[in-house]
């Protein structure tokens, strides 16, 4: 792909990219990711990423190493062994993940494989889910006079259970929180929060899907999060927020253009269009 003005880093055989694909929409990846996915030899990727992201690496193997949560899951020391047996057959290898590498996307273990193997890496960061579904939502992480920090938070362990985090302090030092990969857990947590003082009527964001067509956003209490969840497909990317900005999507929902600004139709036709806006 032809950036006019910039030049790609150089992206050497036998090395591998952690490149984050953003929250779904194609059109929020970085201008750094699209050049790696064109560089590719090989892209190792999560269930999450979209085919109209995965087009854009038309000369790539594409390699599924999925973990969604109830689903098919890939062991991480596998998808580690695999990154460094593919760099050392001097294939140029990215590892795409949703969101960021680095936000609850076991890029920091991933990269300390591929260290302690002598693999050279690089990290290209992605909009991480907590940044773009609330974006998509309508959804302020701050407000100067509402919230004036945010704590982000996974929903469970690497068993499925529910995680084994300070709930105390989680609730006590940020007035909004986000919880990632939470939608089984979600009732669990609430009860957490409350029991530590959080108020029963605090409002709840669900936020399903963000940013592509199919984004839905469910706005409920603590009290009642664990059954607003429950219709929730659990094939649905879903992120949880709770805190007082959540008020505000109301002032801004009728005003606030939330189509998707590169998936208005399929995803093969979004990719088209990310090419052609490229050059």
């Amino acid at each position: 792909m032809h950036f006019p003005g910039l030049v790609g880093a150089r992206f050497d055989p036998g090395s591998v990219w952690l490149v984050g694909a953003g929250p779904g929409d194609p059109g929020l990846l970085t201008m750094h990711a699209a050049y790696a996915l064109g560089q590719a030899d090989v892209v190792v990727h999560d269930a999450l990423v979209s085919e109209a992201i995965l087009s854009l690496a038309p000369n790539a193997v594409l390699e599924l190493a999925g973990k969604r949560a109830g689903g098919a899951r890939t062991q991480q020391l596998r998808i580690n062994d695999r990154l460094i047996r593919l760099a050392r057959r001097g294939l140029r290898v990215v590892r795409l993940k949703g969101g960021d590498p680095l936000v609850f996307g076991r890029g920091g273990e991933e990269a300390l494989a591929l260290a302690a193997a002598g693999i050279g890496f690089r990290i290209v960061p992605g909009i991480s889910a907590g940044l773009g579904a609330t974006a998509a939502a309508g959804i302020p992480l701050t407000h100067r006079r509402l919230a004036r920090s945010v704590a982000l938070a996974t929903g469970h362990d690497s068993s499925g259970e529910l995680a084994d985090v300070d709930w105390a302090s989680v609730s006590r030092g940020s007035e909004v929180l986000v919880f990632y990969m939470a939608q089984r857990r979600i009732g669990q947590i609430a009860d957490r929060l409350m029991q530590a003082g959080r108020e029963p009527g605090e409002p709840v964001a669900l936020i399903s899907n963000a940013t592509r067509v199919d984004q839905e956003v469910r706005i409920s209490t603590l009290a009642e999060a664990g059954s607003a969840a429950a219709g929730i497909a659990p094939s649905a990317a879903t992120l949880i927020v709770v805190g007082p900005t959540i008020g505000l999507r109301p002032l801004l929902a009728d005003w606030q253009q939330t189509e998707p600004m590169t998936v208005a139709g399929s995803d093969a036709d979004a990719a088209d269009r990310l090419r052609l806006a490229q050059g």
